[in-house]
């Protein structure tokens, strides 16, 4: 079955079932390598992607159910001209072995999409279902908040 869907502003004719994860249309059928299998469960958040501007699990969402355009990591800058938030990331050196971080960077210009100037504790809930094994939290909300022009 062929099903379309925009992604990082193209349009695309993908073979999938309706039930097919986004998760695996992106990976496998886009080949985008941003969005990373964690648990499969919507619990880690390193699949993490963006859909009408609001953080989005893919590991759990059907393909057939994305009605809009997504957003993944891949599609939020380029190596010249990189979103915020990514250069708030490597600032920051916010990664460390970078399983994580593109859900990170994914739910954070999410966050900033709807709170241009979030406070801790709002960075912290926005990015409470995201792990990261290697502890890198503190840099993490460091890089949030100089994404958003604020001081640390």
């Amino acid at each position: 079955m062929s099903i379309r869907i925009t992604v990082n502003g193209r349009a695309h004719d993908v073979r999938a079932t309706p039930d097919t994860p986004l998760l695996y249309v992106l990976r496998d059928e886009l080949e985008l390598n941003g969005p990373k299998f964690g648990c499969g469960l919507g619990q880690c958040g390193a699949c993490t992607v963006m859909v009408k501007g609001r953080a989005l699990r893919s590991c759990v969402v059907p393909v057939a159910a994305v009605d809009a355009p997504v957003t993944t990591v891949e599609g939020l800058g380029t190596p010249a001209h990189p979103h915020p938030v990514q250069r708030a990331f490597v600032a920051e050196q916010a990664a460390q072995c970078g399983y994580c971080t593109a859900g990170m960077v994914v739910a954070s210009a999410a966050l900033l999409a709807e709170h241009p100037h979030p406070s801790d504790a709002q960075i912290r809930q926005a990015l409470d279902g995201n792990l990261c094994r290697c502890g890198s939290h503190l840099r993490i909300v460091r890089a949030v908040k100089s994404a958003a022009g604020e001081r640390v």
